[in-house]
Order: C-alpha cells, then structure tokens, then sequence
C-alpha cells in the first residue's frame, strides 16, 4: 500500500463483471425505476420498480414503494408492491410487506408482516413471468 504511486492508488478496479454492490443510503429519495446486474441494499426510499439479476437487500431504514424483481431478496424494512423472487425471500425483523409474493423459498420470521398472496415454487415464479409477458403483450 505504501509503495505505489499515486496514479496506482487513484485507478478503480474494474474487473468488468458488475460484481459490485449498489448502496441507497437511509436519507435518500429516488424516484423511477432501478434495473441492476449486481446486488442491491436500500436503506433510502425508492418511489419505482426495482429489477436485479443479483440479491436485493432492504434495510431497516430501507422503504420501497413499487415491486421488486431479483434472484434473491432480504426485507427488514417496508415494501409496497409485488415481490417476485427466483430463489430465496426472507422476511425478517419489523419487516412489513404489502404485496403479493412469488418465492421459489419463501422465510418469514414471527416478527415480520405480510399482508398479500403468497405463491411458491420454481413453476410458480417462472409462469408469472411468462404470464407478465403475455398480459403486456394483449395491452
């Protein structure tokens, strides 16, 4: 660390797979939609739909108004909206949930809240998707 120059220490690694993790810190509001390639945590407001190829994590502090697509999602803050997970949802903490669930697995701790539908299993979430793009298509 002490013997690089100065032009060393400044470059950014990029390794150029997008393996970085994207933080909205508690204080900050975004509205529009989020579409990522990496994992997530949201400890700020988002006003929007968000889309992660990746795991998505919702802080305590964290409030999402809008639904949530991802492989895998971690909720300890609010959601507002549909929540549609390939593999893993949990639902921890003080978490509250106002939305429909589709799960390939779904974890809920005694302390969270869930107010919605909850669909589970592999064929679930894969056929909602294709039922998504047929329901837009007839629009």
């Amino acid at each position: 660390m002490f013997n690089k120059t100065k032009t060393e220490m400044q470059q950014p690694i990029n390794n150029g797979n997008g393996n970085g993790a994207t933080l909205i810190s508690a204080g900050t509001t975004l509205k529009g939609d989020i579409s990522s390639n990496s994992d997530l945590r949201i400890d700020g407001t988002i006003i929007g739909n968000i889309n992660s190829s990746a795991k998505i994590i919702i802080g305590s502090t964290g409030i999402v108004e809008g639904d949530i697509i991802g492989n895998n999602a971690d909720v300890v803050g609010k959601v507002s909206g549909n929540i549609r997970v390939k593999e893993l949802l949990q639902l921890r903490g003080q978490s509250v949930v106002t939305g429909n669930l589709y799960a390939g697995k779904l974890q809920v701790e005694p302390s969270a809240t869930f107010n919605g539908q909850c669909h589970m299993g592999a064929n679930v979430v894969e056929m909602s998707n294709s039922e998504q793009a047929v329901t837009a298509a007839l629009k």
